[in-house]
């Protein structure tokens, strides 16, 4: 068996299957895909990284930031755009779940290349395959490897509109590093889109939520993805703007919660000035 997800990639995975256990419905995304393809061992869900409440904000940051890609994927598609790149991918099962959308997209998902190796055989081994617009882009980071010369030997053409999504990344990397990959996309077609989210500094959380921010970021140190980069959305805003976007606008959690989490009778919704998105058009 190739190397497998990070624990990151694993955890966030886990929290969308237990989404449908212990959430009432409306289901803000639908998705035991994830929890498939990993085949953990049973006692995962008395794990205390799993435990429903004190993880219920946390998850519902996962679930709203899914769900605004998916849905601005689908508005995009309908503009005609075809190509779909994820930079950071993980256990990200658009391509499985969406098929009526992923039929008419060409899909490019980057990530390392143990962790492709690994979700290529178990997309094959749980019975899903890899549909014929899917690439699974191996791309070593670690090495100095670049995302763009990758995805276009794997069929992504720079030259036509494309919508790119970097979610729960940024914060692993460097101003620099992410300073560079917002060129990158900036280059790309007049038109294309690209959404990233981008975590906020530790003292703009509410005071209830930081207890989690700071065990998440001490559990990243731990395994060896410390949180280097942290953005305010001006911040943030400023950088996509430098780097050459025709226009950039910030999507806070508060949208979100309103579009996809209002009416809940659970409370259940993302946390405010924790992790919001950067959403940016090239031209």
């Amino acid at each position: 068996m190739s190397v497998g997800p990070d624990s990151t990639a694993a955890r966030v995975a886990l929290w969308r299957a237990l989404h449908l256990e212990v959430d009432a419905p409306p289901h803000v995304i639908e998705d035991k895909i994830g929890l498939t393809l990993l085949a953990p061992d049973p006692a995962w869900r008395q794990r205390p990284d799993m435990e429903p409440q004190f993880t219920k904000v946390f998850r519902a940051s996962i679930l709203a930031r899914a769900r605004f890609i998916e849905d601005l994927v689908a508005e995009q598609l309908e503009r005609g755009i075809d190509q779909y790149v994820l930079l950071g991918a993980g256990l990200d099962t658009f391509a499985q779940r969406r098929p009526e959308l992923a039929q008419r997209l060409k899909i490019f998902e980057v990530d390392q290349p143990g962790h492709q190796a690994w979700k290529r055989q178990r997309l094959i081994e749980a019975g899903f395959g890899i549909p014929d617009g899917l690439r699974l882009v191996p791309v070593d980071f670690e090495a100095g490897a670049k995302w763009l010369p990758e995805v276009t030997r794997a069929g992504f053409d720079r030259n036509r509109l494309a919508v790119l999504s970097s979610t729960g990344v940024s914060m692993y990397l460097s101003r620099d590093a992410i300073a560079e990959m917002l060129r990158e996309v900036a280059g790309l077609a007049p038109g294309s889109t690209f959404a990233m989210t981008f975590m906020l500094p530790f003292e703009f959380a509410d005071a209830d939520v930081r207890p989690g921010l700071e065990m998440a970021a001490k559990g990243a140190r731990n395994s060896g993805t410390p949180f280097i980069s942290l953005f305010t959305p001006a911040e943030m805003l400023a950088l996509a703007r430098a780097a050459g976007f025709k226009s950039v606008r910030h999507v806070s959690a508060d949208a979100l919660a309103g579009r996809y989490f209002a009416g809940r009778a659970d409370g259940l919704r993302p946390p405010a000035n924790c992790e919001e998105f950067l959403v940016a058009t090239t031209g």
